[in-house]
């Protein structure tokens, strides 16, 4: 039966569906965008004449937008173009500079005054007159293109706009533009609704041109989120844009989006209760006042928006969190999304064209906010940067020491890290003592009295207690136990040099001489993996030892810790030769320290170099990684990443609704990522069950090592229908909703685990208690194997961010690693991601043993088992 709802429902369709020839659902003629009044020079090249259509009738080739942006600058004497970087698709990323020429032909001083606000010696002393510096984000999500095709008419305004008035603001600013951020992403997408594109537009949500297939368009080559990376900066995307940023430091950055289709129009600032506490409550002032001129626009067109309310300012990552604590203010931007042209909504009919004007045109009140509120802009970021002195005087701190001796290139690939966010690092060149612990020479120092003060202590601090439970993303990030790295405050007097900037590439490895014997490897350094797979790619044996050894080396006994890597000469099919060749590019290209074993004998007992139970073979890994719907495009793709991109290593990536075809003898490694609905088809799991037994492994992270672990491997248990207590229904006030719901969710916090570093599991990691990032809270059952519990929860598990004291309770000292061996093959249990976004390198360490050493460990041995070998 139709409800009244339904049919009043059916009847605004009906009127719509018979109006669309005057809603017009095709493509809106470049005067649409354009704002009223405004005479704009008819010489000015027009986006069409490139694209060969009009903006809005389908999403822009990202190589059409590039063609138009470099020829509309090269004509502009407004604009400067240059590509800053690449995508992993080799896709160029623009950064044009939009100013007055007179302030072209003086731009490299204009930034150099400018950057005089960001020093504290400086600060004070910068000019009040200069320009303000606007920073504009386009298309940082590819699927949400109408925040890319804006910037077309942004940047065609500010090239073709005549008068007074945008003379004057491009006198008084500096707007720096990207376009695009993220090109693989929106060329994706873009492929996505031409392949779906019809004659007749189709408004039907049911469409294919309005869904996607997974992973869709809104991440990069790799399936990361780049609205994610402004602080991890693993991607070259990220890197490119970040490097241009601080090269100018800007004051305002506007950051464009979309959000749900049936959702209105957002713009900053967010709920007030969740910023981030490192931010000063002045931008947050600066952001309301900002927002009056955005408020002003939508006022005028009588259209629907929202503020301070869903979105936050909390985790330090994204684009328009980060500026603000690097002295600027940062404004997101969200329309309603529209994956195709036009679309039927509850709120009537939505089209493409309609979200990318508004863009632009919010593009224009952010650069006339940051014009008209200029001078208050600029006392700010050098009030920001004045008060760092007084800040570090009143810490504690006065500086972090970071360690890890075991393993050079992570260290430098911390300094680098850092160094990225133009923030001042040094060698340690003698030992430091901090937090009761001794730091030697080669770790690294990050003064605290420096511009980036504040962001400095967001990346090391760890914070548990908030006053806002709800977080629209992580909540903690703790960076120094991310990279799985020692490290510690150290409070008063420094007393150490700063006169050394630490290395941001890792120390280059000597060239080995020919080994006598063998050649010996540590498994601790980061590319060690990458090493035995180049060897084992090419047919060499190799293996690893199960213990620690001292081995006699050209250079003396040299002590290695369990998980050495060892070449032999003998037993190989492959030339001493080719062996050496590779050897050389080992330490070349992976900058491992390669050592030539004189003897296969050494001094440790029972650890030879040819030992039958010391020392264990290893194979070429062959791994498939489980995609598509149901499992977590971001958790397959930092896999992905990890493996192809680190690694090198080849990986198949096969989509879940193929697996029954799948040839399970050409995989080593059956790997599930996790996933809300993360799991195998039902009539494939025999058959995997078979493959493990035979001798393949199974890795699988979060909800899918829950799932396997009560699935394909648990007891059946019967259900037990006595005993249940009925509870009473507690009643709850509506508006605590949102806190009670988020009270035991975990807000993607940092949790602590204490590894057994004898299990093959743990080897090439020399302290015991390992940083994981957690967002489940689902615990893995106890294994069967009573050493299968490889990596344990601590006591107070709770690192850095949030989770609620019962979780917290929950949690401690279940499993975060299991390991079982079945049949001749392995099951391998991670209850988090332990590649999260390709930044926690500790706990991706363990996931690379996974793969190499997944049937280096025996199981426990029954009576059974003894019983048998008494027999032979």
């Amino acid at each position: 039966m139709m409800t009244i709802g339904f049919l009043k429902r059916l009847a605004v369709l009906a009127i719509l569906w018979a109006g669309l020839p005057s809603l017009s659902v095709r493509a809106e003629p470049l005067d649409y965008y354009l704002v009223d009044g405004v005479t704009y020079d008819q010489t000015v090249l027009k986006p069409s004449a490139v694209f060969g259509h009009d903006i809005g009738d389908q999403p822009i080739r990202h190589d059409l937008m590039v063609s138009y942006l470099r020829q509309l600058a090269a004509a502009s004497p407004r604009m400067s173009v240059e590509t800053i970087g690449y995508s992993h698709e080799k896709r160029p990323i623009l950064f044009l500079v939009v100013t007055h020429p007179d302030n072209h032909a003086r731009i490299d001083d204009i930034r150099t005054q400018h950057l005089l606000r960001t020093d504290p010696s400086t600060a004070e002393q910068a000019s009040g007159d200069l320009p303000v510096v606007t920073w504009i984000n386009y298309g940082v999500h590819g699927a949400e293109a109408s925040g890319m095709d804006a910037a077309v008419p942004a940047l065609y305004h500010l090239a073709a706009a005549q008068g007074t008035e945008i003379e004057r603001t491009l006198r008084e600013s500096v707007i720096l533009i990207t376009a695009i951020f993220n090109p693989d992403g929106h060329s994706r997408r873009a492929g996505w609704v031409t392949s779906y594109g019809s004659n007749v537009i189709i408004t039907d949500p049911g469409s294919e041109i309005h869904n996607r297939v997974w992973p869709g368009g809104r991440t990069n080559h790799y399936w990361f989120d780049l609205n994610r990376q402004w602080l991890l900066q693993t991607q070259p995307e990220s890197q490119a844009w970040l490097k241009a940023w601080h090269k100018w430091k800007p004051q305002v950055s506007a950051d464009f989006h979309e959000m749900g289709p049936e959702s209105t129009y957002y713009f900053h600032p967010g709920v007030p209760t969740r910023k981030n506490p490192r931010i000063p409550a002045e931008a947050r002032e600066l952001l309301v006042d900002i927002a009056d001129y955005h408020a002003g626009f939508m006022d005028a067109e009588k259209k629907l928006y929202f503020t301070e309310e869903a979105f936050d300012n909390y985790y330090i990552g994204k684009g328009s969190t980060y500026p603000q604590v690097n002295g600027g203010v940062g404004i997101l931007f969200e329309a309603g999304a529209q994956m195709g042209i036009a679309r039927e909504s509850d709120q009537g009919l939505k089209t493409y064209a309609n979200n990318i004007r508004v863009h632009f045109r919010t593009s224009l009140t952010t650069i006339e906010g940051a014009r008209a509120m200029r001078p208050r802009l600029h006392a700010y970021q050098a009030r920001f940067f004045a008060s760092v002195p007084d800040l570090a005087r009143d810490d504690r701190e006065t500086a972090y020491v970071v360690a890890a001796p075991e393993d050079p290139t992570r260290l430098a690939k911390f300094a680098e890290f850092l160094d990225r966010h133009d923030i001042r690092v040094y060698s340690l060149d003698r030992d430091v003592r901090a937090d009761g612990r001794t730091f030697g020479a080669g770790g690294l120092i990050v003064p605290l009295n420096q511009p980036q003060y504040r962001l400095i202590k967001a990346m090391f601090e760890r914070r548990t207690e908030f006053p806002d439970r709800i977080f629209y993303d992580v909540s903690g990030w703790t960076l120094p136990l991310a990279y799985g790295l020692d490290y510690a405050a150290l409070r008063g007097r420094i007393g150490v040099p700063l006169d050394t900037p630490a290395p941001t590439r890792p120390p280059r490895a000597d060239m080995p001489d020919r080994a006598p014997y063998a050649y010996i490897l540590r498994w601790s350094d980061y590319y060690a993996p990458r090493a035995v797979n180049r060897l084992l790619s090419a047919g060499v044996l190799v293996r690893t030892a199960l213990n620690p050894i001292t081995v006699e080396t050209t250079a003396g006994p040299t002590a290695f810790e369990r998980g050495a890597i060892i070449v032999s000469l003998d037993r190989q099919t492959v030339s001493e030769e080719a062996i050496y060749s590779l050897m050389t590019e080992i330490a070349e290209e992976d900058g491992l320290t390669v050592h030539m074993a004189t003897s296969g004998r050494t001094p440790t007992p029972g650890s030879d170099l040819g030992g039958r139970n010391s020392v264990r073979d290893l194979h070429a890994p062959h791994p498939l990684i489980v995609v598509g719907d149901g499992f977590s495009a971001y958790d397959a793709g930092e896999i992905w990443h990890l493996l192809d991109k680190r690694m090198e290593i080849g990986v198949t990536l096969v989509r879940q609704s193929r697996l029954k075809s799948v040839d399970w003898n050409r995989y080593s490694h059956l790997i599930l990522p996790g996933g809300r609905a993360a799991k195998l088809p039902k009539d494939i799991e025999k058959s995997v069950t078979r493959w493990i037994r035979g001798g393949g492994t199974l890795i699988a992270q979060r909800q899918s090592a829950v799932w396997a672990a009560k699935t394909l491997f648990a007891p059946e248990k019967k259900a037990d229908k006595d005993g249940k207590k009925t509870e009473t229904p507690v009643r709850l006030t509506y508006a605590d909703k949102g806190q009670n719901d988020a009270e035991h969710i975990i807000g993607g916090a940092v949790f602590e685990s204490r590894l057994d570093m004898s299990h093959p599991l743990g080897f090439g990691i020399v302290r015991p208690l390992l940083a994981s990032n957690k967002n489940t809270v689902q615990p893995l059952p106890v294994p069967k194997d009573p050493y299968g519990q490889v990596a344990v929860y601590s006591d107070a598990p709770l690192l850095s961010g949030y989770a609620s004291d019962r979780r917290v309770g929950e949690i401690k000292g279940t499993p975060m690693l299991t390991a079982e061996r079945v049949g001749d093959g392995a099951v391998i249990l991670f209850a988090d991601n332990p590649n999260f976004r390709a930044t926690y390198l500790g706990t991706e360490k363990l996931f690379l043993n996974a793969i190499f050493f997944s049937t280096a460990f025996d199981r426990a041995r029954t009576a059974e088992d003894a019983g048998a070998e008494h027999q032979h």
